[in-house]
């Protein structure tokens, strides 16, 4: 591909590769870091909309197509080493974070006491379960647009959350089966599960294959990083595959759901299989 003038006075790095910084237009807010390659800062300079690049699947996404959290572009910046790139955004729906934050940057060093400490100093405005539903939706696309499980995974944010600390993991399974059973009962407009229970099993079902090759490929992906060599690598590739893993478990509970069937049958399944063989376990079905 012929670059044009005005592309080639960028400096990308050694992957082709430059970070971008989306900043609110009205008040200037940053709203979050994502990368580029020069195919998806030409889109974005000629549709005037946000396209990045995912660095772990090594190809264009485009801010907000499973959401609807698009980004208007009203202007593009580069800095005096032509190394960052600014955008000036309208962020659609306000929020740009995959927590479901109005910006990803919603921590806060606190250094009133005597140890710095992070605070979270941002409130969730929409629950993530009802607007990440498809992570890479049928069309691939790499943003953490995902279930109640999105992440926009390749913006720059930490992965602790208020919010998820007060999830009590021991029971998290039980507090989903009350949401999906919730959920059953909902307009389909009102969220991401109603809307899969509307369109019926054939759908969940669809999603839980879309998910469980997602997980496939991510594995395998996981599979070629070495820690040693490329440490952020291999921590993105992890955080992936867990992701995914945790992608498939949710679209599954939502086919049990689906015939009624609660999380705790499954693991008194699994209890039971606990001290048998699995050999004379297969062999017995």
């Amino acid at each position: 591909m012929t670059l044009p003038a005005w592309l080639t006075a960028v400096t990308f790095n050694d992957d082709g590769l430059i970070p971008a910084i989306a900043q609110d237009h009205q008040t200037g807010r940053i709203l979050m870091m994502a990368w580029m390659n020069a195919e998806a800062l030409q889109l974005t300079a000629q549709t005037q909309t946000a396209v990045y690049f995912s660095r772990s699947r090594a190809k264009l996404w485009h801010k907000g197509e499973s959401s609807g959290h698009t980004q208007t572009v009203h202007d593009i910046r580069l800095d005096c080493d032509a190394d960052v790139i600014v955008l000036s955004v309208t962020q659609a729906g306000g929020i740009a974070c995959h927590t479901g934050r109005e910006s990803c940057f919603y921590q806060r060093l606190d250094l009133s006491g005597q140890t710095p400490e992070w605070q979270t100093v941002d409130k969730v405005l929409k629950d993530p379960a009802d607007i990440y539903h498809s992570h890479k939706s049928t069309n691939d696309t790499h943003e953490t647009e995902n279930t109640g499980a999105n992440t926009d995974s390749d913006t720059i944010q930490t992965q602790s959350d208020t919010a998820q600390a007060q999830v009590d993991k021991a029971s998290v399974l039980q507090q989903l089966d009350s949401v999906l059973a919730e959920r059953k009962q909902a307009d389909a407009d009102s969220s991401y599960v109603a809307s899969l229970y509307a369109k019926g099993l054939n759908k969940i079902l669809e999603k839980v294959g879309e998910e469980s090759t997602e997980s496939i490929i991510a594995a395998k992906d996981f599979a070629n990083c070495d820690e040693s060599t490329d440490k952020a690598s291999y921590d993105e590739a992890r955080h992936e595959l867990i992701y995914e893993v945790a992608d498939v478990w949710f679209h599954t509970l939502v086919g049990l759901a689906w015939f009624d069937i609660e999380s705790d049958a499954v693991l008194n399944e699994l209890g039971r299989r606990f001290g048998l063989s699995g050999i004379d376990e297969k062999a017995a079905r």
